[in-house]
């Protein structure tokens, strides 16, 4: 059904009332009718009618030129509107595990804003808990968080990284006991520092003679590659530019299997967003770069 404006615009343009009906697909008899409704909610007539067709009043032409503008403004915003369909808008909210987040995430949302420029990104880092606890509140749409999951909303495995023992002086694992040495450990509320606890004890069957105890990973490799002691530290940390020994620690199903995997964690209705579907590509496309161990 035509709306006012369209009517309004019609009739200017054909000046016939046969004509614009035609074009409106109306009768001519509902068309008077409509116009009659029109000019009345105007407060004043709005086309003089003769032999020779309609023309516009003084009122008139002021209306049409309103009905004229307001069409314009509405096919401008529809294309707005359908432009945000097709591009991708809005800001993405990222929580994201702090080791992640200075070691990896920095290339994968360059990535993201060179492909989508006009996307926004919010982002904070911390630990785990504090990354579950962002999702829970709406203070983020999507987490990336490290070990073991136990989100029970929508998860995505990213990648898997090697953990290395990384020293200054150590080149085998056998060294270690014969090592006086301080173990530099990370601690967190996260189970990062569990896992090796637990890894230790199945290869050595006891504790390290010597330990200090950090709250930065940045911290404890720092320390490792001055030389201070030896460090256990996941690949995503540790570049081919470090002068320093690095000991893999996984060997296929031995005992010495050390791991650390990375996911992508949220609510359904986060990944039904376009910014946050855009994302999950441009990540999911950069962790498969990354070797990993679960193959």
């Amino acid at each position: 059904m035509a709306t006012e404006v369209e009517i309004i615009k019609v009739l200017s343009e054909e000046r016939n009332m046969r004509r614009a009906a035609e074009r409106l697909f109306l009768t001519q008899p509902a068309l008077s009718q409509r116009l009659q409704t029109i000019e009345k909610d105007w407060g004043t007539q709005l086309f003089l009618r003769s032999q020779k067709g309609l023309t516009a009043t003084p009122a008139g032409e002021i209306v049409i030129q309103y009905a004229v503008e307001s069409i314009m403004r509405k096919e401008e915003t529809l294309e707005m509107v359908q432009a945000l369909t097709s591009r991708v808008h809005g800001t993405l909210k990222i929580a994201c595990a702090s080791i992640v987040g200075q070691n990896w995430l920095p290339k994968v949302l360059k990535d993201f804003v060179t492909e989508y420029p006009e996307a926004k990104i919010s982002l904070m880092t911390g630990w785990s808990s504090e990354i579950v606890k962002a999702l829970y509140e709406g203070d983020a749409h999507i987490g990336i968080v490290r070990g073991q999951s136990d989100w029970k909303g929508h998860k995505r495995h990213l990648f898997r990284d090697m953990m290395y023992l990384v020293d200054t002086e150590i080149t085998s694992i056998e060294e270690v006991l014969e090592s006086d040495r301080p173990f530099i450990q990370f601690k967190s509320d996260s189970n990062y520092y569990q896992e090796i606890q637990q890894w230790w004890q199945r290869q050595f069957n006891g504790n390290p003679k010597r330990q200090i105890i950090v709250d930065q990973i940045e911290t404890c490799k720092q320390m490792a590659l001055n030389g201070i002691g030896y460090a256990i530290l996941p690949s995503i940390t540790l570049s081919d530019t470090e002068k320093v020994n690095k000991i893999p620690l996984t060997k296929g199903d031995s005992e010495c299997e050390l791991t650390r995997d990375t996911w992508l964690i949220g609510y359904e209705t986060s990944f039904e967003l376009p910014q946050v579907q855009a994302f999950v590509e441009v990540v999911t496309d950069r962790a498969s770069c990354l070797y990993d161990y679960t193959k």
